[in-house]
């Protein structure tokens, strides 16, 4: 085991062409196949899929853990994360195809002398597709990848994924977590285990799953690196920009009431980039806007029901250490429940449309700039049947 470095884990269900790709690629590894295993978690009982496997058992040490429950991302990387033996986990999709030297390289450049970073890879051609519905794809032949993947190989320097472009450097500094995407993304095996770093299985359907695992990563004090040379190409596929959006507005909802955090908030509402330029500027309007709460208050967001119907409170002064409300806000709901508190300013809020019976917006939230105060009085008539505030009329 102490040769083994890589662990490749793949989640999978009923992609039979890509996955013939991605492991032809694997097997064409430059890496000894005794110092790497791949690892599928598949989502289905198949005999085609059982029989591609049998294809390659003579090329790879291949395992697949096969489950009939209902696809989820998540679910299928954790069938084989724990399965893991290699000193390097790699997380790698169903549709990415890898370059030959791609393992040799990755642990030379990042893992050789027991680097405890978690390198994200370039997935190239994923954003010309991502913002596309695809209800048609062409499968070519492996032969034509290998030929693409040899000339990106020939080349001194690769850089083919947005992520890495210059603009991005100041978002990447504040949020490295932000631009580790699932689909090709390395982290060392221990730190795995020692953390329990698993995928949320509350995630479903595609979103933020990858950030959310990655901001846990990040927690753990694990640096997150962009790969130098560490890359694939992205295969085509079918996608419903409609289905993935619907999905990612409940994700992201999921994933802010999990981690309440301002930066997400932030994002939610403006875009990475855009907070990463304005955060500090955001910080000190909110700063500003608590200071007569007292010290130790912040702007908050508090929940719960008032003569039986659902209340939310945006701006309100709470504790954001214990997550208590002031008194006075605690006085606006039922004596006989506990409303629940989030550090959050209301730029962007878990509720669904429309969940909210009514929304009351106090005061401090006026304290704010123009641009932030409609922000969260937009997100307050999103989530909210009325809304009322000092701002202007209920609505």
């Amino acid at each position: 085991m102490d040769d083994l470095k890589f662990s490749v884990v793949i989640p999978y269900k009923q992609r039979l062409d890509n996955i013939r790709l991605v492991l032809s690629a694997l097997a064409e590894q430059t890496m000894d196949r005794s110092r790497f295993e791949v690892l599928i978690g598949a989502m289905e009982y198949s005999p085609e899929f059982v029989a591609l496997c049998a294809e390659f058992t003579d090329r790879l040490t291949l395992r697949a853990t096969l489950s009939a429950d209902d696809w989820n991302l998540c679910r299928a990387r954790n069938l084989v994360l724990s399965q893991a033996r290699g000193q390097v986990t790699l997380v790698l999709d169903a549709d990415m195809v890898l370059p030959t030297r791609f393992l040799e390289n990755l642990y030379e450049r990042h893992y050789a002398h027991g680097q405890n970073v978690c390198v994200v890879g370039q997935m190239i051609g994923y954003d010309d597709v991502v913002e596309t519905d695809v209800e048609q794809v062409e499968v070519l032949p492996f032969g034509h990848y290998r030929e693409v993947l040899a000339g990106l190989e020939a080349r001194d320097h690769v850089v083919l994924d947005d992520r890495w472009d210059p603009r991005n450097a100041s978002a990447f500094a504040r949020f490295p977590w932000v631009y580790a995407r699932g689909g090709l993304v390395a982290v060392p095996t221990a730190t795995v285990r020692e953390h329990g770093l698993t995928y949320d299985e509350g995630f479903q359907g595609w979103g933020p799953e990858d950030q959310e695992w990655a901001l846990r990563v990040a927690l753990t004090g694990t640096p997150i690196l962009l790969g130098q040379e560490v890359y694939g190409l992205h295969l085509p596929h079918l996608r419903s920009l409609t289905d993935n959006g619907r999905t990612a507005q409940r994700n992201n909802r999921y994933y802010l009431a999990k981690w309440p955090r301002l930066e997400l908030e932030l994002a939610l509402s403006f875009g990475w980039e855009e907070t990463a330029r304005v955060l500090p500027e955001v910080r000190r309007e909110l700063d500003a806007a608590a200071a007569d709460f007292g010290p130790g208050r912040a702007l908050g967001v508090v929940a719960g029901t008032a003569d039986g119907r659902s209340l939310l409170v945006v701006g309100a002064a709470v504790d954001p250490a214990t997550r208590t409300p002031a008194p006075d806000v605690a006085a606006l709901f039922d004596a006989r429940t506990e409303p629940t508190v989030l550090p959050l300013a209301g730029f962007a809020l878990p509720q669904a449309d429309g969940e909210i019976d009514e929304c009351h917006v106090l005061p401090a939230v006026a304290r704010l700039s123009a641009r932030y105060r409609d922000a969260v009085l937009r997100e307050a008539e999103r989530v909210a049947v009325k809304v009322s505030s000092s701002l202007g009329q209920a609505r």
